[in-house]
């Protein structure tokens, strides 16, 4: 059986698709999609299942990835200790990340290491829903630490503590009022998110000890992502009330765009953690990265 098609088959399971996959590996679609079918006519067994829209494995398909995934890790791992002969590591480190991590904590950190370390490759897929990092062929991921595993170890990456704002354009407030109270906020416009499996967060607010948690109106409702940039700018336009990480509103409080609503009553929270499974082995790329992290360096100077 030949390497170069199971590992076609791994990378097409793991991407989703043919053309993810291809992007991510470098190899063209379609001799990925020779190589799966060339694999499947040996083994006398469909493996994925095709539509126009995605693809998927079948239960075989599944079962085969559950045996490889423990061998190419154990390969991978071997290569990896060649590193350890190298002035600096090379490799792909592979993050998954939510789209706040995205847009807060990763633009201070990844440039810093990528000088550091012009040698590693880091690719970042963001993903909102919480997922084994390991299933999807990522070393490390990025979350809070009440949505941690107990069997992973965190290392706190980015600001140690961060707020939720709530904001609207001067305008906004001008003709509907300025609220005195959380709860002032249900005769208001608000513009919500909501999570990808389709909960709406509440907005939560806390000051001296009492706790206000709301589930206000509004005429837009977005999910993370870029769909974020259209909620801020539509409270930016003065359609009505924002409540998000106060890092990403910062440059419209700061010029005046937007007017901070009921700022004492903001809700602090720890920050986020890079989290991996605990094991004995850590990919030479991760492992720089971690020690990145440790040594609290964002110069672009590997630590010592």
């Amino acid at each position: 059986m030949e390497f170069n098609d199971l590992s076609a088959f791994v990378s097409v399971a793991r991407a989703g698709g043919f053309r993810d996959a291809a992007r991510i590996s470098g190899v063209s679609a379609s001799s990925l999609s020779i190589a799966v079918r060339r694999l499947e006519s040996k083994l006398g067994l469909r493996l994925l299942n095709r539509t126009t829209r995605s693809v998927a494995p079948t239960e075989a398909g599944l079962r085969l990835i559950e045996r490889l995934t423990p061998l190419f890790s154990e390969m991978e791992a071997a290569l990896d200790v060649l590193n350890g002969f190298r002035d600096k590591p090379t490799g792909t480190l592979k993050l998954n990340v939510p789209s706040s991590a995205a847009r807060i904590v990763l633009p201070a950190v990844v440039a810093p290491f990528l000088k550091a370390y012009p040698d590693i490759r880091v690719e970042v897929v963001v993903e909102d829903g919480f997922i084994d990092v390991l299933s999807i062929g990522c070393d490390a991921g990025i979350r809070y630490d009440e949505r941690l595993e107990q069997d992973m170890i965190a290392v706190p990456i980015g600001p140690r503590v961060q707020r939720f704002a709530t904001a609207a354009a001067p305008s906004y407030l001008d003709a509907r009022g300025r609220p005195e109270h959380p709860r002032d906020l249900l005769a208001h416009a608000c513009l919500r998110g909501q999570f990808a499996g389709g909960a709406t967060p509440t907005w939560d607010f806390e000051r001296d000890g009492e706790v206000v948690r709301l589930d206000p109106p509004g005429p837009l409702l977005v999910r993370p992502g870029a769909a974020v940039d259209l909620a801020v700018s539509t409270a930016v336009a003065g359609v009505g009330v924002i409540h998000l990480f106060e890092d990403m509103l910062r440059p419209h409080l700061d010029n005046g765009a937007l007017e901070p609503i009921l700022e004492p009553w903001w809700q602090h929270f720890s920050g986020p953690f890079l989290y991996y499974p605990g094991r004995r082995h850590l990919p030479a790329p991760l492992r720089a990265f971690v020690d990145f992290l440790k040594a609290g360096n964002t110069s672009g100077t590997p630590p010592l």
